[in-house]
């Protein structure tokens, strides 16, 4: 197969197990549909139990092998797949913008962001140390190694259908795990490309399995994984009542699970900030991926002196954004994902502006342009007793909240279930250093909105979820801890 690939070429209709493209065991079949036009792409398959039970199967014949060979060849593999993905980042971020909607310009953003994951773990494939440990007795040598903890099963979302599956997989071959994948049902082509891509720069077959399921077949296709003591982690990426279902169903195999969940990102302004920079820094974070992002601002506290004016400021950046389908190339904002997003969005907007919010800019739908478009919104004099102040909007809606002081600011960025990112603009450094340790999040970003790297840590708490994406932090999830010690050496 060439290296670089047409479009047509990346679509692959079929699972991936064992290293051969393989129809459902049912035949059945679902359709993958352009959010922009609402036109069926591809009928995927729709798998069930068997499929997984399949894909598990594969893995664990495969694992042995995997586990056992050198590092420096599979970090070798990986270098490779890196750079199928960067020879063919144009046809992959048009297949994102097309069975996602984002503007292709972000989608071809998502195949280097998502690549320089694999890059990263490539890397740390040969970098997993263990330790000596300090003799304790005479005659006794201990040690601790780390070791793959097994076949990983990764379940990934829809609004980032690249980058949310790389960085699952990277780090688990990287380790020396085998990986079983179901991305979402409504991209399930791009991830399916992915592993057309593996498959080319040499992972074995069974080390790489995916498989695709309508929101139908899901919930039987995991719970095979779920409920088989050979799968050892269960890496997510998505809402929190899903993560809590998967931890509760996965307890009784004692699972090692990873789990990025639902945010309600707090976006603090300030009087003292550089108001241009948090302008544009609330651009960046909120409206990337048209607001469909698990760490959007979606709160924002703007205090009380500088409250108008950054409001006017906003409001004239967000009403000159540009929504267009994503193959349109001045496109900013596409369509959101379905109707069910639409949907939530417009009863957020509807409801804060029945108790009283000001509309600055947007705040309906785009029906000229088709049925799943929302314009780019801002909404003034936002309250806690808004739907939108403690349900994750997930669309291209800033609600502004005034604040007076510091102390309000923190209580009310806090008031949340939720803690993965949060972002706040100060010119102050004692404030910057209260602040940082007052938020209740796994990400700050302090006078900056674009938080996420390949080298730093991603993850929350509270009911955001545990473990971390990236780093050298990234890979502890997929190894486990082995002490060995050695007696009778005098």
């Amino acid at each position: 197969m060439a290296s670089k690939l047409e479009l047509k070429d990346l679509i692959r209709p079929d699972n991936f197990i064992d290293g051969k493209w393989v129809a459902a065991a049912s035949g059945k079949r679902f359709g993958v549909t352009n959010p922009a036009t609402g036109e069926v792409i591809a009928d995927v398959a729709d798998s069930g139990e068997a499929d997984a039970r399949a894909a598990t199967d594969a893995a664990a014949r495969a694992f042995p092998a995997w586990r056992d060979a050198l590092p420096k060849d599979r970090a070798a593999v990986l270098h490779r797949w890196h750079d199928l993905m960067l020879e063919n980042a144009d046809a992959l971020g048009r297949l994102i913008s097309l069975e996602q909607g984002k503007p292709f310009a972000e989608g071809r953003g998502e195949v280097l962001y998502g690549a320089s994951y694999v890059k990263w773990f490539a890397d740390e494939a040969t970098r997993i140390y263990g330790d000596i440990i300090p003799q304790q007795q005479r005659g006794k040598r201990m040690t601790a190694v780390k070791e793959p903890v097994g076949i990983v099963a990764a379940i990934t979302p829809w609004n980032f259908p690249f980058a949310m599956i790389a960085r699952k997989i990277a780090p688990a071959l990287a380790a020396g795990c085998t990986v079983v994948g179901k991305p979402a049902e409504d991209t399930p082509l791009t991830a399916l490309a992915l592993v057309l891509l593996a498959h080319e720069a040499g992972v074995p077959p069974g080390v790489l399995n995916l498989i695709a399921a309508s929101r139908e077949n899901a919930v039987s296709a995991v719970a095979s994984w779920l409920h088989d003591s050979r799968v050892r982690k269960i890496t997510f990426t998505g809402s929190t009542p899903v993560g809590k279902y998967l931890a509760r169903e996965s307890a009784e195999t004692l699972k090692k699970l990873s789990l990025e969940l639902g945010g309600n990102a707090p976006f603090i302004v300030f009087d003292d900030a550089d108001l241009d920079a948090a302008v544009t820094g609330l651009l960046v974070s909120k409206f990337r991926n048209g607001g469909q992002t698990c760490v959007c601002p979606n709160r924002v506290y703007v205090q009380s002196g500088v409250y108008e004016k950054f409001g006017d400021m906003l409001a004239k950046r967000v009403a000159a954004l540009k929504v267009a389908p994503g193959t349109d190339p001045d496109a900013q904002i596409g369509p959101m994902i379905n109707a069910r997003a639409i949907d939530k969005i417009a009863r957020h907007v509807d409801d804060a502006v029945a108790q009283g919010a000001r509309v600055l800019a947007g705040g309906k739908r785009l029906t000229a342009l088709g049925p799943n478009y929302y314009a780019p919104t801002v909404l003034a004099d936002a309250t806690p007793a808004m739907q939108l102040s403690c349900e994750e909007t997930f669309g291209p809606v800033v609600p502004l909240f005034r604040f007076d002081d510091e102390a309000e600011a923190l209580r009310a960025a806090n008031d949340t279930p939720f803690g993965l990112a949060s972002y706040f603009y100060s010119q102050d450094i004692r404030r910057i250093d209260r602040v940082s340790r007052g938020l209740e999040a796994g990400i700050v970003g302090i006078n900056e909105g674009a938080l996420a790297s390949e080298a730093a840590p991603f993850g929350g708490v509270k009911e955001s979820g545990y473990g971390r994406e990236g780093s050298k932090y990234g890979l502890d999830d997929y190894l486990s801890i082995k002490y060995l010690c050695q007696g009778g050496l005098e």
